[in-house]
């Protein structure tokens, strides 16, 4: 497929790193970006090398959103039926078995905000500004409304979906949009020190916290449902993970899925 403008990288860690590369476009999304995004996704999703996944933008942004004048189908899919509609990527990142991450810088706007929305973690660089502009367009955000609102609360984003203005990277820090601040010269640096602390937790253990959290929304603690949880805690007690997890604590050392502990810098 021609035009694709997705990158993918892996480290020695195991980390996947998807770049959106359009930045003539701010890395506006069309069919293509699309299709390649979701195929990307659903290889690193099964792939049991890659332990963390990124999600980052190459030029000025983040992305600006969907190409609505050069490709007006890159929301909902081509009228025949084909192609990758943004709604379907967001949820393939959604339900991802590893750790994911959103490196945030300059816009960062509808679609593609409700892509980022859906990492596990999302950084927000001080220059970041995230909206929802489709109003403005005259169009509906319908797809994307239960990501921004899980996001943002229902009154939040309300205003933003009224408004349609854009609010900074302060402010998506202060809503919970963002988990974390960073200059914008110090954002890689910012992004390791996260991978770092992911790689911390054991990947089984994680993949199965992910599957629960989006399987348990919304749900009452039921006396049933808390104890067939708690059947499952003693089987992942149990497991080789768990094993090796209370080993490693016991013996005051990282367990065999972390990454080395860097040495000690003497001054």
């Amino acid at each position: 497929m021609s035009g694709t403008h997705v990158h993918v990288a892996r480290d020695a860690r195991g980390v996947a790193t998807l770049t959106l590369d359009r930045p003539d476009k701010g890395n506006a999304y069309d069919g293509d970006m699309l299709e390649r995004l979701f195929a990307l996704i659903g290889a690193v999703s099964e792939n049991p090398a890659v332990r963390c996944v990124v999600l980052r933008g190459n030029g000025k942004h983040f992305g600006v959103g969907g190409d609505v004048v050069g490709d007006p189908d890159a929301h909902s899919g081509r009228p025949d039926g084909t192609g990758v509609p943004m709604p379907s990527v967001c949820l393939a990142l959604d339900a991802c078995p590893k750790p994911t991450i959103a490196l945030v810088h300059g816009a960062c706007m509808g679609g593609a905000f409700a892509l980022a929305a859906c990492c596990d973690v999302l950084i927000a660089a001080d220059d970041a500004r995230f909206a929802v502009p489709e109003l403005r367009l005259g169009f509906p955000v319908a797809p994307y409304v239960p990501l921004f609102e899980r996001a943002l609360g229902p009154r939040a984003l309300r205003r933003l979906l009224i408004t349609g203005e854009a609010i900074g990277a302060e402010e998506a820090l202060r809503l919970g949009v963002a988990h974390r601040l960073c200059a914008t010269a110090d954002r890689e640096t910012a992004l390791d020190e996260t991978i770092t602390s992911v790689l911390l937790s054991a990947p089984r253990a994680t993949a199965e916290a992910k599957e629960d959290l989006r399987a348990l929304r919304g749900l009452a603690p039921t006396p049933e449902l808390m104890a067939s949880l708690a059947e499952k805690f003693r089987r992942g007690f149990l497991a080789p993970e768990g094993v090796e997890g209370r080993a490693a604590f016991a013996a005051r050392r990282r367990p065999s899925w972390a990454p080395p502990e860097p040495p000690t810098q003497r001054s």
